[in-house]
């Protein structure tokens, strides 16, 4: 099996070090890794894969000569704009994960689980999607698929993990009545209803890339979405109440039959009936996990064939490094074939 050169950009942030985290984990075919980030961070030493790696300073020149294969970046939309194409000038597949080229029409936006054959049409350049939508069409794909999806309205109860570092601080700074640095009012003990920024339309970013990404993962333009994405009070773990109406009648035990067959999904959905306490994925228990869980499956009684979902995953790993590394694999399967 050939072996790959892989880097790393913005190898020392939050998702960063969980791309490295993950990459040891899953232990692929990788010959070199090289470790860049800004020159605040350059020079600082990391434990990774047995080995002490010094992080180099991301520049014009510091992908020539070292045969870099992938180049999996997190460094934020800026840095993705200007250091993209120089990374695929000098031969590397970059898989970013800001969102600045997710809506660009040569950029394929790819979930490994729901459109991996997108991969293939790449032009040096794959988009990893926005965490909440990542989560989102994992429980999605298989519905579309069976059932042909005609509408969807999000609601997301998102962690503040999502914002970086600095939404993480917040949090626990707010818990000592610390005033907020990162979000516009405390979110501890609060929930924001505003992710970036707003438009016109009174929509903010957030909420138009569930919008936009989904229509684009699922091949799909007219495919009607609302959002409405809030900050909550945790630290790991977005949560979503997704509501689907469609365009086929379904049964609600073949679609959950459906659901429990996707791969990187598991169903957790034991209502328990008058026992008061049911069996449904929380943030809190799926920190550290790498699969996208859906419960309080239900049918919804307003339209003539529409249903509820409460789905959770954690927004770092399969938000974020682990569905990139995820299209690292497969990436690798196409070249090994």
């Amino acid at each position: 099996m050939k072996k790959y050169n892989i880097a790393v950009v913005g190898a020392t942030g939050m998702v960063g070090r969980k791309f490295l985290q993950v990459l040891e984990e899953r232990n692929l075919p990788v010959e070199n890794y090289y470790l860049f980030a800004s020159a605040r961070s350059a020079g600082k030493k990391v434990d990774f894969m047995g080995k002490e790696y010094t992080v180099e300073e991301l520049t014009e020149t510091c992908f020539d000569g070292k045969d870099i294969d992938i180049a999996l970046f997190s460094a934020g939309g800026g840095t993705s704009e200007k250091f993209a194409p120089i990374a695929v000038k000098a031969g590397a597949l970059v898989i970013d994960n800001s969102s600045a080229w997710r809506m660009d029409p040569k950029v394929p936006l790819v979930v490994p689980e729901v459109n991996p054959e997108d991969i293939e049409w790449n032009s040096g350049i794959i988009a990893n999607p926005n965490c909440s939508t990542i989560q989102a069409m994992v429980a999605l794909k298989p519905l579309d698929d069976k059932y042909k999806i005609k509408r969807v309205v999000y609601s997301t109860y998102q962690a503040v993990s999502g914002a970086g570092m600095g939404g993480y601080s917040d949090l626990e700074n707010g818990i000592n009545g610390d005033a907020p640095k990162k979000f516009p009012y405390p979110i501890f003990g609060n929930c924001l209803p505003q992710i970036d920024v707003f438009g016109e339309d009174g929509y903010t970013k957030e909420e138009l890339k569930m919008v936009n990404e989904t229509r684009k993962i699922l091949h799909n333009d007219d495919m009607r979405i609302t959002a409405t994405t809030v900050r909550v009070p945790v630290f790991h773990g977005h949560s979503e109440a997704i509501n689907v109406e469609f365009e086929k009648e379904y049964d609600l035990d073949d679609l959950k039959k459906t659901l429990a067959a996707f791969p990187g999904l598991i169903v957790m959905d034991d209502v328990k009936t008058g026992e008061g306490k049911g069996v449904y994925p929380m943030a809190i228990d799926i920190a550290g996990k790498d699969e996208v869980y859906v419960g309080r499956i239900r049918r919804d009684r307003s339209v003539a064939s529409g249903v509820n979902l409460w789905v959770v995953a954690d927004n770092i790993r399969k938000g974020a490094a682990t569905n990139a590394v995820q299209i690292a694999q497969k990436w690798m399967e196409t070249q090994d074939k």
